[in-house]
């Protein structure tokens, strides 16, 4: 334990003078009792003497004085405080197939709505980056707790072209990564040695870092999604997947041309089993603010050095206010 104000510790030594000048008191109290001989001045109504109990009110007093002066030092421990904290990435899949009007009014404008309302509920302590993907994946906001900011790039997504989920996966571990300094050129006639590959850590192990990936077509595009799936998570990083629509699919038409999009259910499944994530299907717009509203940063439990002064004045002026009920119950006085 530590104290803002150690130099408050030293007032603690008024608390035995105290017990000293209460102990002196009552000596010189017996004292003149004696010499008065037995008049009953120690005496209760109904001839009882108040016998041990009398001290009681008064040590409550004492004791609490001393816990004030404690916490007069403003004492400081280690406290394990939970709150919500951590990365979290929004994918969206800005292909063409996101125009389509079978969540209304458009499957795009839809996943927004869904998402402006999952980020204006989120704390500060949470960052929150936009990424979006179609053939390829590119960040549209690195992480902030600015919520104007991520609105604003949620405004700016509009469809696009093909679906590559693998590019999608690969922009959004570069955006958790975007927060990390880089490490200053170095010039210099060694060889230098290639930075190893740090080792894979648990799937899931990362609780400070979620990626939400929405999709509603199929992965037309290379690389390979569950690779990348699997690059999540060997950096711990759980990717929770949003499937909209279904696997029987629709058909889009855009400028002129009739495109069918189909749900790929088992692909997106596999990406979020691999990484320790969750699968959610959303056929409805309400379905999509549902799955928002299950998603959320993960609690996490951190010790910090945080000032006790109010735990312990209170329990101070607590055991005060026991001794004073003592004594205003038992001799209808304060002590």
């Amino acid at each position: 334990m530590n104290f803002l104000w150690p130099f408050m510790l030293p007032a603690l030594l008024l608390v035995p003078v105290l017990a000293g000048v209460y102990l002196l008191v009552q000596s010189r109290r017996r004292k003149a009792a004696q010499a008065l001989g037995s008049l009953g001045v120690l005496q209760m109504p109904g001839g009882r003497k108040p016998g041990a109990r009398r001290h009681i009110p008064s040590a409550c007093f004492l004791v609490g004085i001393a816990v004030l002066l404690f916490a007069l030092a403003r004492p400081q421990a280690v406290v394990a405080l939970p709150h919500q904290e951590g990365t979290v990435i929004l994918a969206f899949d800005v292909s063409g197939s996101m125009a389509a009007d079978d969540l209304k009014p458009t499957r795009m404008q839809a996943a927004k709505d869904a998402a402006r309302a999952f980020v204006k509920k989120q704390p500060i302590t949470v960052q929150v980056g936009v990424v979006a993907f179609s053939d390829s994946g590119f960040s549209v906001q690195v992480p902030t707790g600015d919520a104007t900011l991520i609105l604003a790039a949620i405004d700016r997504l509009t469809p696009q072209r093909g679906t590559s989920v693998a590019n999608g996966i690969l922009e959004s571990l570069r955006a958790l990564s975007a927060g990390q300094a880089l490490p200053a050129e170095i010039y210099s006639n060694l060889l230098l040695t290639p930075t190893p590959t740090p080792p894979p850590v648990p799937p899931g192990s990362d609780r400070n870092a979620a990626i939400i990936l929405l999709s509603d077509g199929e992965n037309n595009e290379n690389p390979d999604p569950l690779a990348a799936a699997q690059a999540a998570a060997n950096r711990g990083v759980r990717i929770y997947t949003v499937g909209i629509g279904s696997p029987q699919g629709t058909t889009v038409h855009i400028n002129g041309f009739s495109l069918h999009t189909q749900l790929d259910e088992a692909t997106l499944q596999g990406i979020a089993q691999i990484t320790g994530g969750t699968y959610y299907n959303a056929q409805s717009t309400a379905d999509l603010a549902k799955i928002y509203d299950t998603i959320t940063a993960q609690l996490v439990v951190t010790p910090e050095q945080t000032e006790i002064t109010s735990l312990f004045a209170g329990v101070g002026i607590l055991i005060m206010l026991v001794g004073g009920l003592f004594s205003l119950l038992w001799f209808s006085r304060l002590p």
